[in-house]
């Protein structure tokens, strides 16, 4: 059975979505837009590929997943190589060459991106843990299950602007959580 994706969608269903669930990961509203449009373009790269085992929008999560991992890989690769740099090595043999040119670059690309998906979200999911309740309730409502500001301020009693504190606290502490436990 050929199961369909229909990327024409893609924007107006996962796009606020994908990019809340990004910009709790990489704090960067441009980084997160930039994620969020490879996720759209892998996703319709390897179309021909979804088999219809999880919703479209699971589907399109696992692919951010994968950019969020491959974005601090980078960052993480080109921090090494800053600090290589600086041992400028002028022996007669290399003429002036720095070191980084001769350091392998420790992430393979044969690492297996479903281990590093596992951990990151049991990772993410004990720093929600250590949120209050309210914050965690509130958190998740609206990045990980979708909800709508109305519909949360409707179910907890609470104002649009207190939810958005609630989520911007909520994220922060996320953040350091993950800095320290994580990254």
């Amino acid at each position: 059975m050929q199961h369909t994706v229909d990327p024409n969608k893609w924007i107006d269903l996962y796009s606020n979505y994908l990019f809340n669930y990004t910009i709790t990961r990489v704090k960067d509203s441009e980084t997160a837009q930039d994620l969020v449009q490879e996720t759209f373009f892998a996703g319709l790269k390897s179309m021909k590929n979804f088999k219809g085992e999880a919703s479209e929008r699971t589907w399109l999560i696992s692919i951010l997943k994968r950019k969020i991992i491959d974005h601090y890989r980078k960052l993480n690769s080109k921090k090494g190589q800053a600090e290589v740099r600086v041992n400028f090595n002028n022996d007669e043999n290399n003429n002036g060459d720095w070191l980084e040119q001769r350091v392998a670059d420790s992430y393979t690309k044969t690492a297996e991106g479903s281990i590093e998906n596992k951990e990151l979200g049991l990772a993410i999911h004990s720093c929600i843990n250590k949120l209050s309740s309210k914050q965690a309730q509130v958190f998740k409502m609206k990045t990980l299950e979708g909800y709508d500001t109305e519909a949360i301020c409707n179910d907890l009693n609470i104002t649009p602007s207190n939810l958005w504190v609630i989520i911007h606290r909520a994220r922060t502490a996320i953040a350091a959580c993950m800095e320290k436990n994580w990254f």
